[in-house]
C-alpha cells in the first residue's frame, strides 16, 4: 500500500516512548478489555525465554509495579511495559471500529507503531525492544539520563553551547517550550545547573538510559545487525516517523533506520504540525500517562484539534472511558459487538460493521439524533402541564405514603415484602420471564443470572446492551417512559431489575403472568 495516508486525513493515533506507562490505569482497562490480556500473554512467550519471567506476572501479579519500580527493578521491565501498553491500547481501539489514518510514534513508540502496522510480528516487536536495551547497557549506557528543560530547541542548543560536550545533544522537541536534553550523567549536573542560573526549568525523565545521543553510536551497528535477521513485513497503515521527519517507505531497511534513532532527536512537535497540516483532526494516545496527548494540546494550541488519551487516570477515572465516548460521539467508533452492532445487524461480521461506522457512523448518529429530537418535539406538545398543584405543598412528610409517580432518580427498590401485592402477583415468575429474556439476548445459559451477580462486572454486560434489553423488557411489558433521571448504574443485578419492572408493573395494575399476556 502507499506509504503516504490519502487527503483528508482525520485520526492519527500516537504511541508514547520514555515515560508512558501507567500501571494503574493498565490494571483498571485489563478488567474490562480482553485484548489486554491477549497482547501480554503473547509477550510472556518472548520475555519467558530472554529473561525467565512473564511480564503479565510482573504487572499484574499481587505486588503492584509502577513505572519508578520497573526502572528501578528491571529495566528491560520498563521498556516492554511501554511497548506492551501501546499495543494493547492500539487493539482495543480497533476492537471498537476505530480505523486510524496514520501512526505515529514518540522514540520507542516507532517500534510500537510499526508492530502495529504490520512491519514485524508482536513477538518480534518484544524482541527489538529487548535487543535495545542489551545493546545500550553493554555501551554503559545505564550512567546517562535525559532531562526535560523547560526552553525552546533553539535556547537549549545555545544552552549546551555552554558546556561544549560532544556527547550531549537534544534529544527531543516536544513543543516550543519544551526540549529533553540526553547525556551522561555527571555533565547533565552542569547543564541543570546552568538551566537553573536561567530560570529554566528542569525535570528529570523516567527512563533507564539516555537515548538519541552520540554516545550511544557504538550500539548501533549490533543493533542493525540483529533486526536485519528478524522477518520484516510491509505496513498495512501508513506510518510517519518523527525521527525521520518523513513516512515509511516500502522500500526502507527498518533495521538501519531503527538502529539510526539510537543518535537522531525526536522531533516531536515539527511532526504533529505536519500531521495536522494534511488534515488530521483528532489524535488518540494508544498507550499510558496522557503525555503526549498533552504536548498535542500544547502543539496545537488554538487549532480545532481533539486530543485523547487511553491507559492514563484522569481525576480518578480511566481516560479510556471517555475517549471511547468521544470517539463514538464523533461516529469514528462502533458501537460494541453486543450492543447496538447486534441490534442493528445480527448478521454482519463484527469487522464489516466496524469498517461501516467508521466511514458512516457519524451520518447514522446525526439522522437519530434528529429524528428523536423531531420525536420528543411531538410528543412534548401534547403533554399536559406541569405537577398538580398539591404536589408542590412544601415538605413531604416523612411518615406518608411514596407518590404514585416514580421519583426523578430513583433508587432500586428494595425487594417487596410477603404478602404485599408485589408478592401476591408472584416476584419469582416474573425474575424467571426476565432471566429467559436476557439469557436469549446475551446467549447465555439461564442459570447464570442469580438474583445478586453483576451484569457488567460478573457477566460483561456493557451499559448500550443493558439499555437495549431495558427497552425490550419496556416494550413487552408496556411500561411507561422511564424518568430523566433514571440511573442505569442503580439497577445492576437481576434481582433489582426484576423488582423495578415489578414496581412500575403493580403501579400500573397491570402485571400478568407472561402466559396470560397472549
Amino acid at each position: 500500500m502507499s506509504s503516504n495516508p490519502s487527503p483528508g486525513v482525520t485520526t492519527a493515533f500516537l504511541f508514547p516512548g520514555q515515560g508512558g506507562f501507567d500501571g494503574e490505569a493498565l490494571r483498571r482497562a485489563k478488567e474490562r478489555h480482553p485484548q489486554i490480556g491477549r497482547v501480554f500473554e503473547r509477550l510472556d512467550t518472548v520475555t519467558e525465554e530472554l529473561y525467565g519471567s512473564r511480564i503479565s506476572e510482573v504487572l499484574f501479579g499481587e505486588r503492584k509495579a509502577d513505572l519508578r519500580d520497573l526502572l528501578d527493578n528491571d529495566p528491560w521491565a520498563s521498556q516492554v511495559a511501554i511497548y506492551g501498553a501501546g499495543l494493547a491500547a492500539y487493539e482495543i481501539l480497533a476492537a471498537q471500529g476505530v480505523a486510524p489514518d496514520v501512526l505515529a510514534g514518540h522514540s520507542l513508540g516507532e517500534i510500537t507503531a510499526l508492530v502495529a502496522a504490520g512491519a514485524f510480528s508482536v513477538e518480534d516487536g518484544v524482541r527489538i525492544v529487548a535487543r535495545r536495551v542489551a545493546v545500550i547497557e553493554r555501551q554503559g549506557g545505564v550512567d546517562g539520563r535525559m532531562v526535560a528543560l523547560a526552553a525552546s530547541a533553539e535556547r537549549t542548543r545555545k544552552l549546551l553551547e555552554l558546556v561544549d560536550e560532544p556527547l550531549l545533544a537534544v534529544a527531543t522537541e516536544n513543543h516550543d517550550e519544551q526540549t529533553v536534553v540526553s547525556g551522561p550523567a555527571g555533565i547533565l549536573d552542569r547543564v541543570v545547573a546552568i538551566a537553573g542560573q536561567l530560570d529554566v526549568g528542569a525535570i528529570e525523565i523516567d527512563t533507564p538510559f539516555p537515548f538519541h545521543t552520540p554516545a550511544l553510536a557504538p550500539a548501533a551497528p549490533e543493533f542493525a545487525a540483529y533486526v536485519r535477521k528478524l522477518d520484516q513485513r510491509p505496513l498495512n497503515r501508513p506510518v510517519y516517523s518523527p525521527i525521520l521527519q518523513r513516512y515509511y517507505e516500502p522500500g526502507d531497511a527498518l533495521a538501519d533506520l531503527l538502529a539510526e534513532h539510537f543518535t537522531r532527536p525526536v522531533r516531536f512537535a515539527a511532526a504533529v504540525r505536519h500531521l495536522r497540516e494534511t488534515g488530521a483532526e483528532v489524535f488518540v494516545e494508544a498507550g499510558g500517562r496522557a503525555a503526549l496527548s498533552k504536548l498535542v494540546a500544547k502543539v496545537t494550541d488554538g487549532s480545532a484539534v481533539r486530543s485523547l488519551p487511553t491507559l492514563a487516570v484522569t481525576g480518578g477515572r480511566l481516560a479510556l472511558d471517555g475517549t471511547l465516548d468521544a470517539l463514538r460521539e464523533a461516529g469514528l467508533a462502533a458501537p460494541e459487538r453486543g450492543g447496538l452492532a447486534e441490534l442493528l445487524a445480527p448478521s454482519v461480521p463484527a469487522d464489516v460493521f466496524a469498517a461501516y461506522w467508521s466511514e458512516r457512523g457519524h451520518m447514522v448518529l446525526e439522522l437519530v439524533r434528529t429524528e428523536l429530537d423531531a420525536f420528543r418535539k411531538s410528543t412534548e406538545g401534547g403533554a399536559e402541564p406541569g405537577p398538580e398543584p398539591a404536589a408542590a405543598a412544601g415538605p413531604e412528610p416523612a411518615a406518608e405514603a411514596a407518590p404514585a409517580s416514580a421519583p426523578e432518580a430513583p433508587e432500586a427498590p428494595a425487594a417487596p415484602a410477603s404478602g404485599s401485592r408485589a408478592d401476591g402477583y408472584g416476584r419469582d415468575q416474573l425474575f424467571g420471564e426476565l432471566r429467559t429474556l436476557y439469557a436469549e439476548a446475551l446467549e447465555y445459559p439461564e442459570d447464570v443470572f442469580e438474583d445478586e451477580v453483576q451484569l457488567e462486572a460478573e457477566l460483561g454486560v456493557d451499559s448500550v446492551k443493558q439499555v437495549e434489553l431495558l427497552s425490550r423488557v419496556s416494550s413487552r411489558y408496556g411500561l411507561p417512559p422511564r424518568e430523566s433521571g433514571f440511573r442505569l448504574a442503580t439497577y445492576n443485578t437481576m434481582g433489582k431489575i426484576t423488582d423495578f419492572v415489578l414496581q412500575q408493573l403493580n403501579d400500573q395494575g397491570a402485571y400478568a403472568p407472561a402466559s396470560a399476556r397472549g
